[in-house]
Protein backbone atom coordinates (compact mmCIF):
# COMPACT_ATOMS: atom_id res chain seq x y z
CA UNK A 1 0.00 0.00 0.00
CA UNK A 2 2.70 2.49 0.98
CA UNK A 3 4.70 1.60 -2.14
CA UNK A 4 1.75 2.38 -4.43
CA UNK A 5 1.20 5.65 -2.57
CA UNK A 6 4.84 6.70 -3.02
CA UNK A 7 4.78 5.81 -6.72
CA UNK A 8 1.65 7.95 -7.15
CA UNK A 9 3.34 10.89 -5.41
CA UNK A 10 6.45 10.56 -7.56
CA UNK A 11 4.35 10.56 -10.75
CA UNK A 12 2.56 13.74 -9.69
CA UNK A 13 5.89 15.32 -8.69
CA UNK A 14 7.34 14.47 -12.12
CA UNK A 15 4.40 16.09 -13.89
CA UNK A 16 4.62 19.22 -11.74
CA UNK A 17 8.38 19.47 -12.28
CA UNK A 18 7.60 19.82 -16.00
CA UNK A 19 4.94 22.43 -15.21
CA UNK A 20 7.05 24.50 -12.82
CA UNK A 21 10.25 24.51 -14.87
CA UNK A 22 8.36 25.47 -18.03
CA UNK A 23 6.61 28.30 -16.17
CA UNK A 24 9.97 29.47 -14.84
CA UNK A 25 11.15 29.77 -18.44
CA UNK A 26 8.45 32.39 -19.03
CA UNK A 27 8.45 34.18 -15.67
CA UNK A 28 11.98 33.80 -14.36
CA UNK A 29 14.10 33.79 -17.49
CA UNK A 30 12.03 35.93 -19.88
CA UNK A 31 10.21 38.20 -17.43
CA UNK A 32 6.71 37.33 -18.65
CA UNK A 33 4.39 37.28 -15.64
CA UNK A 34 2.15 34.54 -17.02
CA UNK A 35 -0.75 33.47 -14.80
CA UNK A 36 -2.40 31.45 -17.57
CA UNK A 37 -0.07 28.46 -17.36
CA UNK A 38 -2.73 26.17 -15.95
CA UNK A 39 -4.85 26.93 -19.03
CA UNK A 40 -2.03 25.49 -21.17
CA UNK A 41 -1.97 22.49 -18.83
CA UNK A 42 -5.69 21.97 -19.40
CA UNK A 43 -5.53 22.47 -23.16
CA UNK A 44 -2.85 19.80 -23.44
CA UNK A 45 -4.92 17.41 -21.32
CA UNK A 46 -8.13 17.91 -23.32
CA UNK A 47 -6.42 17.79 -26.73
CA UNK A 48 -4.61 14.57 -25.83
CA UNK A 49 -7.78 13.05 -24.39
CA UNK A 50 -10.03 13.94 -27.34
CA UNK A 51 -7.49 12.76 -29.92
CA UNK A 52 -6.93 9.48 -28.05
CA UNK A 53 -10.65 8.74 -27.76
CA UNK A 54 -11.83 9.93 -31.18
CA UNK A 55 -8.94 8.98 -33.47
CA UNK A 56 -6.63 6.04 -34.11
CA UNK A 57 -3.47 8.13 -33.90
CA UNK A 58 -0.54 6.56 -32.01
CA UNK A 59 0.04 7.92 -28.53
CA UNK A 60 3.39 9.53 -29.40
CA UNK A 61 1.71 11.51 -32.20
CA UNK A 62 -1.13 12.53 -29.86
CA UNK A 63 1.42 13.47 -27.20
CA UNK A 64 3.37 15.76 -29.55
CA UNK A 65 0.19 17.23 -31.06
CA UNK A 66 -1.05 18.13 -27.57
CA UNK A 67 2.13 20.11 -27.00
CA UNK A 68 2.11 21.74 -30.46
CA UNK A 69 -1.54 22.73 -30.26
CA UNK A 70 -0.95 24.25 -26.83
CA UNK A 71 2.11 26.16 -28.09
CA UNK A 72 -0.14 27.83 -30.69
CA UNK A 73 -2.24 29.18 -27.83
CA UNK A 74 0.96 30.39 -26.19
CA UNK A 75 1.83 32.34 -29.33
CA UNK A 76 -1.68 33.77 -29.64
CA UNK A 77 -1.69 34.82 -25.98
CA UNK A 78 1.65 36.60 -26.44
CA UNK A 79 0.36 38.22 -29.64
CA UNK A 80 -2.71 39.55 -27.83
CA UNK A 81 -0.76 40.85 -24.81
CA UNK A 82 2.38 42.13 -26.54
CA UNK A 83 1.84 45.73 -25.40
CA UNK A 84 1.25 44.77 -21.77
CA UNK A 85 3.85 44.63 -19.01
CA UNK A 86 4.05 43.60 -15.36
CA UNK A 87 0.75 43.56 -13.46
CA UNK A 88 -1.27 44.26 -16.60
CA UNK A 89 0.20 41.22 -18.32
CA UNK A 90 -0.51 39.14 -15.22
CA UNK A 91 -4.17 40.21 -15.20
CA UNK A 92 -4.56 39.56 -18.93
CA UNK A 93 -3.08 36.06 -18.69
CA UNK A 94 -5.22 35.36 -15.62
CA UNK A 95 -8.23 36.36 -17.69
CA UNK A 96 -7.09 33.93 -20.40
CA UNK A 97 -7.14 31.22 -17.76
CA UNK A 98 -10.78 32.02 -16.90
CA UNK A 99 -11.75 32.04 -20.60
CA UNK A 100 -10.27 28.59 -21.18
CA UNK A 101 -11.84 27.27 -17.95
CA UNK A 102 -15.23 28.57 -19.14
CA UNK A 103 -14.78 26.79 -22.47
CA UNK A 104 -14.00 23.54 -20.67
CA UNK A 105 -17.08 24.02 -18.51
CA UNK A 106 -19.61 25.16 -21.12
CA UNK A 107 -18.59 23.54 -24.41
CA UNK A 108 -20.43 20.40 -23.38
CA UNK A 109 -20.65 18.89 -26.88
CA UNK A 110 -16.86 18.62 -26.90
CA UNK A 111 -15.71 18.47 -23.27
CA UNK A 112 -18.87 17.09 -21.56
CA UNK A 113 -18.65 20.12 -19.27
CA UNK A 114 -18.74 19.44 -15.51
CA UNK A 115 -19.37 15.73 -16.15
CA UNK A 116 -15.81 15.37 -17.38
CA UNK A 117 -14.35 12.75 -19.72
CA UNK A 118 -13.82 9.27 -18.24
CA UNK A 119 -12.10 6.23 -19.68
CA UNK A 120 -8.97 7.93 -21.00
CA UNK A 121 -6.73 5.14 -22.31
CA UNK A 122 -3.30 4.45 -20.90
CA UNK A 123 -0.40 5.32 -23.23
CA UNK A 124 0.82 2.68 -25.64
CA UNK A 125 4.22 3.03 -27.33
CA UNK A 126 5.35 0.47 -29.92
CA UNK A 127 2.84 -2.01 -28.54
CA UNK A 128 3.84 -1.59 -24.89
CA UNK A 129 0.96 -0.34 -22.74
CA UNK A 130 1.86 1.55 -19.54
CA UNK A 131 -0.74 -0.20 -17.41
CA UNK A 132 1.12 -0.31 -14.09
CA UNK A 133 1.90 2.83 -12.13
CA UNK A 134 5.55 1.78 -11.86
CA UNK A 135 5.96 1.68 -15.64
CA UNK A 136 4.15 5.01 -15.90
CA UNK A 137 6.49 6.50 -13.28
CA UNK A 138 9.49 5.49 -15.40
CA UNK A 139 7.83 7.06 -18.45
CA UNK A 140 7.11 10.33 -16.62
CA UNK A 141 10.63 10.39 -15.14
CA UNK A 142 12.16 10.03 -18.62
CA UNK A 143 9.99 12.83 -20.03
CA UNK A 144 10.75 15.10 -17.05
CA UNK A 145 14.48 14.42 -17.41
CA UNK A 146 14.36 15.25 -21.13
CA UNK A 147 12.37 18.45 -20.52
CA UNK A 148 14.67 19.71 -17.77
CA UNK A 149 17.72 18.73 -19.82
CA UNK A 150 16.42 20.60 -22.86
CA UNK A 151 15.60 23.71 -20.80
CA UNK A 152 19.04 23.60 -19.16
CA UNK A 153 20.81 23.49 -22.51
CA UNK A 154 18.53 26.18 -23.94
CA UNK A 155 19.02 28.57 -21.04
CA UNK A 156 22.79 28.08 -20.92
CA UNK A 157 23.08 28.90 -24.63
CA UNK A 158 23.47 32.35 -26.16
CA UNK A 159 19.73 32.31 -26.88
CA UNK A 160 19.04 31.82 -23.17
CA UNK A 161 21.24 34.81 -22.37
CA UNK A 162 19.22 36.87 -24.84
CA UNK A 163 16.01 35.87 -23.03
CA UNK A 164 17.53 37.09 -19.76
CA UNK A 165 18.54 40.33 -21.47
CA UNK A 166 14.92 40.84 -22.59
CA UNK A 167 13.84 40.31 -18.99
CA UNK A 168 16.38 42.74 -17.55
CA UNK A 169 16.25 45.52 -20.14
CA UNK A 170 13.97 45.05 -23.13
CA UNK A 171 14.55 48.59 -24.43
CA UNK A 172 18.31 48.06 -24.59
CA UNK A 173 17.76 44.84 -26.57
CA UNK A 174 15.59 46.73 -29.06
CA UNK A 175 18.25 49.43 -29.42
CA UNK A 176 20.76 46.70 -30.25
CA UNK A 177 18.48 45.48 -33.03
CA UNK A 178 17.02 42.41 -31.33
CA UNK A 179 13.45 41.37 -32.11
CA UNK A 180 12.22 41.15 -28.52
CA UNK A 181 8.67 40.24 -29.47
CA UNK A 182 9.93 37.23 -31.43
CA UNK A 183 11.95 36.03 -28.44
CA UNK A 184 9.03 36.53 -26.06
CA UNK A 185 6.53 34.63 -28.17
CA UNK A 186 9.04 31.85 -28.73
CA UNK A 187 9.65 31.56 -24.98
CA UNK A 188 5.91 31.55 -24.30
CA UNK A 189 5.31 28.94 -27.02
CA UNK A 190 8.03 26.64 -25.63
CA UNK A 191 6.67 27.14 -22.10
CA UNK A 192 3.15 26.32 -23.32
CA UNK A 193 4.39 23.27 -25.27
CA UNK A 194 5.82 21.67 -22.15
CA UNK A 195 2.72 22.57 -20.11
CA UNK A 196 0.68 20.84 -22.82
CA UNK A 197 2.66 17.60 -22.65
CA UNK A 198 2.40 17.75 -18.84
CA UNK A 199 -1.37 17.94 -19.31
CA UNK A 200 -1.24 14.92 -21.59
CA UNK A 201 0.75 12.95 -19.01
CA UNK A 202 -1.72 13.95 -16.28
CA UNK A 203 -4.82 13.02 -18.29
CA UNK A 204 -3.54 9.58 -19.31
CA UNK A 205 -2.43 8.86 -15.76
CA UNK A 206 -5.62 9.89 -13.94
CA UNK A 207 -7.77 8.57 -16.86
CA UNK A 208 -10.43 11.18 -16.07
CA UNK A 209 -10.46 14.95 -16.50
CA UNK A 210 -13.00 17.67 -15.82
CA UNK A 211 -12.76 21.49 -15.59
CA UNK A 212 -12.13 21.44 -11.84
CA UNK A 213 -8.72 19.83 -12.53
CA UNK A 214 -7.61 23.13 -14.12
CA UNK A 215 -9.09 25.73 -11.80
CA UNK A 216 -7.55 28.87 -10.27
CA UNK A 217 -6.27 26.76 -7.37
CA UNK A 218 -3.83 25.04 -9.73
CA UNK A 219 -2.18 28.26 -10.91
CA UNK A 220 -1.79 29.30 -7.27
CA UNK A 221 -0.04 25.99 -6.57
CA UNK A 222 2.26 26.18 -9.62
CA UNK A 223 3.09 29.85 -9.00
CA UNK A 224 3.85 29.08 -5.35
CA UNK A 225 6.30 26.37 -6.45
CA UNK A 226 8.09 28.77 -8.80
CA UNK A 227 8.29 31.58 -6.23
CA UNK A 228 9.40 29.32 -3.38
CA UNK A 229 12.10 27.72 -5.55
CA UNK A 230 13.13 31.08 -6.95
CA UNK A 231 13.01 32.78 -10.32
CA UNK A 232 15.52 31.94 -13.06
CA UNK A 233 16.61 28.66 -11.50
CA UNK A 234 15.60 25.20 -12.67
CA UNK A 235 16.98 23.45 -9.60
CA UNK A 236 14.89 25.76 -7.43
CA UNK A 237 11.71 24.76 -9.26
CA UNK A 238 12.59 21.07 -8.91
CA UNK A 239 13.38 21.36 -5.19
CA UNK A 240 10.28 23.45 -4.49
CA UNK A 241 8.06 20.99 -6.36
CA UNK A 242 9.19 18.19 -4.07
CA UNK A 243 8.82 20.35 -0.93
CA UNK A 244 5.46 21.92 -1.78
CA UNK A 245 3.85 18.64 -2.85
CA UNK A 246 5.20 16.49 -0.01
CA UNK A 247 4.69 18.72 3.04
CA UNK A 248 0.86 18.75 2.87
CA UNK A 249 0.87 14.96 2.45
CA UNK A 250 1.82 14.71 6.14
CA UNK A 251 -1.76 15.76 6.90
CA UNK A 252 -3.01 12.50 5.41
CA UNK A 253 -1.56 10.62 8.38
CA UNK A 254 -3.87 12.54 10.75
CA UNK A 255 -7.52 11.64 11.19
CA UNK A 256 -8.83 14.82 9.58
CA UNK A 257 -12.15 15.01 7.73
CA UNK A 258 -12.01 15.95 4.04
CA UNK A 259 -13.77 19.26 4.80
CA UNK A 260 -10.72 20.28 6.85
CA UNK A 261 -7.97 18.56 4.86
CA UNK A 262 -8.45 20.63 1.69
CA UNK A 263 -8.44 24.06 3.38
CA UNK A 264 -5.52 23.01 5.61
CA UNK A 265 -3.38 22.25 2.56
CA UNK A 266 -4.19 25.66 1.07
CA UNK A 267 -3.27 27.33 4.36
CA UNK A 268 0.10 25.55 4.31
CA UNK A 269 0.76 26.75 0.74
CA UNK A 270 -0.15 30.32 1.75
CA UNK A 271 2.05 30.24 4.86
CA UNK A 272 5.02 28.88 2.91
CA UNK A 273 4.64 31.59 0.30
CA UNK A 274 4.34 34.36 2.90
CA UNK A 275 7.39 33.13 4.84
CA UNK A 276 9.47 32.82 1.69
CA UNK A 277 8.51 36.32 0.53
CA UNK A 278 9.30 37.74 3.98
CA UNK A 279 12.61 36.06 4.71
CA UNK A 280 13.91 34.96 1.28
CA UNK A 281 12.33 37.27 -1.32
CA UNK A 282 14.23 35.55 -4.10
CA UNK A 283 13.15 32.07 -3.01
CA UNK A 284 15.41 29.15 -2.17
CA UNK A 285 17.74 29.47 -5.17
CA UNK A 286 16.40 32.53 -7.01
CA UNK A 287 18.65 34.90 -8.97
CA UNK A 288 16.22 37.75 -9.64
CA UNK A 289 13.32 39.50 -7.93
CA UNK A 290 9.74 39.15 -9.13
CA UNK A 291 8.93 42.05 -11.47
Amino acid sequence: MIEAYLIHLLIIIGIYIILSTSLNLAIGYTGLLNLGHVAFFGIGAYVSTLLSINTDLPFLVVFILAGLFTSIFGYLLMLATNKLRGDYLALATLGFNFVIYSLFLNWTSLTRGPLGIPGIPKPSIFGFVFQSNLSYLIFVAVIAFLVVGFLHLLLKSSYGKLLEAVRDNELACKVLGKNTFKMKWQAMAVSAFFAGIAGSLYAHYITFIDPSSFSLYEIILILTIVLVGGLATLKGSIAATVIILLIPEVLRFFALPSSILGPARQIIYALLLILILMYRPRGLFGKVDLG
